[in-house]
């Protein structure tokens, strides 16, 4: 008990600042959108709201459904099987998390879009393509965390089934999903919560008031028609929404970094019959060709796209630049909350509800929020880096946590008790124990962060200005006055940036897994 009190003493000032930088953060965009929507935004829930409202839900429910539909069999399917190429499958589906939003989004135009590779054979800008690209982000992301649960069923689960004459079904109902069912709630909640978050693709596939989620619609109140009423109004009913879902949320697992094994050296029983194989090679190409050639596009497209320029380096610096500034802050915001709850389970709960900051008061309210108080003053554009580093943070601190979490829990157990003998604490520990044993794990950590940062298009859309351009905001720019070429050639950039992250995360989680 003397340790663990010691250890509590030396790190709960720290994540007492932690959580009240984070509190601040929240509660200055809060308040304003708060103060304004009691005043005067109740006036603006008019049929317009409650239409963007159903629209939300539609599109998130529907994308839900079927990023799940698709992911369980997919999962199952690479489970079974043993094949060359597995690894290469799994490192693909890798892809969709790594590309920024913006980068996928070009791709899927190329492919679906007008002119494109299956040459408009429907109208993708709409539910239709909104559906589209989250299918291809969260089917995926399904596919891997679902296959990393049943990965955790025992061998001897299976060979039990195999002695017992169990059939492709029956393993399914008795073995499988009960492993599965416990994660679903969880997962189906992530999904929901991403895809009624979601700002990039709507803006860029919705096609119009037809077709707007609420972020976007809070975007434009504040962008095109400056009425802070009715963004405080859509902002109100989005923080209800956001609040229940991550609530919710906070009670599964977080958002760690899933990897599951790149390689089977056997097949399972169940998937050995003709039709078990066809059946799931069927379902394993209808995933390549959705994950595929968007992939293909950007590649394709950027290659011959890519040129140089003043632009170009620009925006490069810009976006590296405030990466490398939300890593920082991301990493030094979540350390002290994870020590804190390594060391005190009944502050868990709390920490993981303050690293949702920005998903409970999603991003697009926290910068109405911060637009409204920071619009008064007259040097406020001087402030759009910070705000966007600001914003960027709050929105990387979930995964950020996730990466960190476990290894800093771990090292508690190990070392808490020789530290307090010892009498070491502070900088001392930190050089001789914390950072010889986290070092890997804060690499991890300073990635993540970094590439939720990259492909971020919500803060610097709400705080950028003709001299404050990052990659993805220069993409949209170029999408928007029809220089695909450029754009793509922009895309590939920031494709290359992201995936050299990626692998270097999925690398570092691997060699991580306390498995």
């Amino acid at each position: 008990m003397a340790e663990r009190r010691f250890a509590l003493k030396s790190g709960g000032f720290a994540a007492g600042l932690s959580l009240a930088a984070i509190l601040a953060g929240v509660i200055a965009g809060f308040a304003p959108v708060a103060t304004i929507g009691l005043s005067e935004g109740w006036t603006q829930f008019d049929p317009y709201l409650l239409r963007v409202v159903r629209f939300t839900l539609l599109q998130a429910t529907l994308s839900t459904g079927l990023s799940l539909l698709i992911g369980i069999p997919v999962a199952r399917a690479l489970a079974r099987q043993s094949f060359r190429g597995r690894a290469l499958i799994l490192r693909l589906f890798l892809l969709p998390l790594a590309l920024p939003a913006i980068v996928a989004i070009l791709g899927i135009v190329t492919v679906y879009g007008a002119g494109g590779w299956l040459g408009s054979a429907f109208d993708l800008y709409g539910l239709t393509g909104i559906l589209i690209a989250h299918v291809f982000f969260n089917a995926p992301l399904a596919a891997r965390l679902i296959l990393a649960r049943i990965e955790a069923i025992p061998a001897e689960s299976f060979r039990l089934g195999a002695a017992l004459g169990f059939q492709g079904h029956q393993v399914f109902r008795l073995i499988e999903w009960p492993q599965i069912r416990p994660a679903l709630a969880g997962l189906a909640t992530l999904i929901f919560l991403l895809c009624t978050a979601s700002f990039a693709v709507v803006l860029t596939l919705g096609g119009g008031p037809r077709a707007t989620t609420l972020e976007v619609a809070i975007y434009q109140a504040l962008r095109f028609d400056f009425d802070p009423a009715r963004a405080t109004a859509l902002s109100l009913v989005q923080i209800v929404i956001c609040c229940v879902l991550a609530f919710y949320a906070a009670r599964f697992a977080g958002f760690g970094i899933v990897s599951p094994p790149l390689r089977r050296y056997r097949a399972r029983y169940d998937g050995g019959g003709r039709v078990a194989r066809i059946g799931d090679f069927a379902v394993i190409a209808l995933s390549l060709a959705i994950v595929a050639p968007p992939v293909a596009a950007v590649v394709a497209a950027g290659v011959a796209g890519l040129a140089a320029g003043v632009e170009l380096g620009r925006a490069v610096m810009t976006s590296l630049a405030i990466a490398t500034a939300t890593a920082i802050i991301a990493a030094f915001a979540v350390w002290p909350l994870a020590a804190l709850a390594a060391r005190a389970p009944r502050f868990s709960l709390m920490a993981n509800l303050a690293t949702l900051g920005a998903y409970v008061i999603p991003p697009a309210v926290l910068a109405t929020g911060w637009f409204i108080l920071f619009s008064r003053y007259s040097q406020s554009q001087a402030l759009a880096p910070v705000l966007v580093v600001a914003l960027n943070s709050l929105m990387a601190l979930p995964f950020a946590y996730g990466a960190l979490a476990p290894a800093v829990a771990d090292g508690a157990a190990r070392h808490d008790r020789l530290c307090a003998g010892l009498g070491l604490a502070g900088l001392n520990r930190f050089r001789l124990i914390d950072f010889p044993l986290l070092r890997r794990p804060l690499a991890l950590t300073l990635m993540v962060a970094g590439i939720v940062s990259l492909g971020d298009l919500t803060a610097i859309m709400m705080f950028g200005s003709h001299d404050l351009v990052t990659l993805p905001a220069l993409i949209y720019r170029q999408m928007g006055s029809y220089r695909m070429a450029q754009a793509a050639g922009t895309a590939l950039i920031l494709a290359a940036f992201a995936f050299v992250l990626i692998m270097m995360i999925e690398k570092l989680g691997r060699q991580h897994d306390p498995a």
